[in-house]
């Protein structure tokens, strides 16, 4: 049970491998690859711990300009745009989300969006390491297609299940010794809620392992799904989109009691004319679902953990992930644990900057992987 993957590398290595000889032509890269949003961050290997050269969030989203567009609308006549500005000129494009449920779903784009992170790089003809955080079930033939979608655009990699990332990324160095100090390598419960799919893992201070994690593809998207339903069915004239209904539930998304919460009131636009419609129901109704289905899962993995854990486990329970922002989800989580009968359980939410952790934990990993640990893709 508390073996650390085995990371072996391959024989061979990139062309761009030739001739290298300095430790300062590599550099460190740690990839939170979200379906939604992708986080990036780098380092020179020569440089200091702490030091991040490139932070960046982007959109996970490719757009391939229409056939029609006219000269002097996309930026520089672009084929291509990716992130941001894919999203900014969304009108002449046809926009492609590479993954699906936190794996890659369309491996061309995969790859065109990879080497976009290379490129934000500006690593001209250094190796360039990186550690690519996995959802934590993720099966072969999903490691298999990322693995496809970074050759020959990024030198070696290794890849790390997210929920492992995040903890390590959330780790204060300066405080492990402390004997006071919770740390959520040592004996932990990661919930990362994803648009695709909510894992859950028992983090005790190695990499987990199958039995230590639990995955569904039940998690941000199916909750616009379920807001949508019932949004159309009560407004079925209201010609709502998906990307719509991301916001309104990002806007105000609870867990709380319905007397509790803030009316959600979202501005549509029907037959040209803007509208006003109540969504409280429709959106507490799907954030409900989510928190029941996270639940049930903690439930379970609890009970797997080795009994003399569980009562420090219980003290580190951290939700992370674009569910985790949902008004309430923390304190609600933690009321369902005690009324199961839980003892004193302690739910922490890492907050709006969640990617950074798990880019954090992947870039801390690459610094501390040895040779033998990195896997070399041939161009």
């Amino acid at each position: 049970m508390k073996t650390a993957i085995n990371k072996s590398a391959s024989k061979g290595g990139s062309a761009r491998e030739e001739g290298r000889s300095s430790a300062t032509e590599t550099i460190y890269v740690g990839l939170d690859w979200g379906t939604n949003t992708s986080c990036l961050m780098s380092a020179a290997q020569a440089s200091a711990e702490t030091t991040v050269s490139l932070q960046e969030k982007i959109p996970t989203v490719v757009g391939y300009a229409a056939e029609n567009v006219l000269n002097r609308v996309l930026p520089g006549d672009a084929k291509v745009l990716f992130g941001q500005e894919a999203l900014a000129h969304k009108l002449y494009l046809s926009i492609v989300r590479p993954l699906q449920g936190g794996v890659i779903h369309d491996l061309p784009s995969a790859r065109l969006f990879a080497q976009h992170l290379r490129d934000r790089l500006k690593a001209g003809d250094r190796e360039v390491r990186a550690v690519i955080g996995m959802p934590a079930s993720s099966d072969l033939a999903a490691r298999e297609n990322a693995r496809k979608a970074v050759q020959g655009v990024f030198d070696k990699i290794i890849f790390v299940p997210e929920p492992f990332l995040a903890a390590l990324g959330y780790r204060d160095d300066a405080r492990v010794s402390e004997g006071k100090y919770q740390d959520p390598v040592a004996n932990s419960l990661y919930i990362d809620i994803g648009a695709g799919s909510t894992d859950v893992c028992l983090v005790q201070g190695h990499y987990p392992t199958a039995d230590d994690q639990l995955s569904e593809p039940f998690a941000g998207d199916a909750v616009d799904q379920i807001i949508l339903d019932g949004i159309l069915a009560a407004y079925p004239d209201c010609g709502l989109t998906p990307a719509r209904v991301r916001d309104i539930k990002e806007q105000h998304s609870f867990v709380l009691a319905k007397d509790a919460a803030t009316p959600a009131v979202a501005t549509v636009m029907v037959g040209g004319k803007v509208k006003k419609l109540d969504v409280t129901d429709q959106v507490g109704a799907g954030c409900e679902a989510l928190l029941q289905k996270v639940f049930e899962m903690t439930r379970e993995l609890i009970a797997r953990a080795d009994a003399d854990s569980v009562s420090e486990l219980l003290q580190n329970i951290i939700v992370t992930g674009g569910g985790s922002l949902i008004k309430g989800f923390g304190v609600a989580l933690q009321t369902k644990l005690l009324e199961e009968g839980f003892e004193n359980p302690r739910v922490r939410v890492l907050g709006e900057n969640y990617k950074d952790y798990v880019a954090r934990g992947a870039l801390k990993a690459a610094r501390q992987a040895k040779d033998r640990h990195w896997q070399n893709l041939l161009g």
